[in-house]
């Protein structure tokens, strides 16, 4: 009985952890069609969610969603998308 128990919460948590991250991904060609030269930060973020990391310095921020082969990269001034490229989409 417990092992029942056991093996059904063990399956329960792989799908759930596969359904939060198979198909629900914001990186993709639709999404990077979005962006604009202008918007704002929180509009990409609307569109691609949070980013994985930012920096900036000096009113510019470069923000990354990704990472590794498969990223989107956006540069900010002012708030503004400036300069925008994807890899591996």
């Amino acid at each position: 009985m417990k092992t029942t128990i056991m093996k059904t919460a063990i399956l329960s948590a792989i799908c759930a952890f596969l359904m939060t991250t198979a198909g629900c991904s914001k990186l993709t060609k639709e999404n990077y069609a979005k962006l604009k030269f202008g918007q704002d930060y929180s509009e990409v973020v609307r569109i691609l969610g949070e980013a994985d990391e930012c920096s900036g310095a000096l009113g510019i921020k470069d923000c990354r969603w990704g990472g590794g082969d498969k990223h989107i990269s956006v540069q900010f001034a002012a708030n503004k998308v400036v300069i925008f490229s994807s890899k591996g989409l």
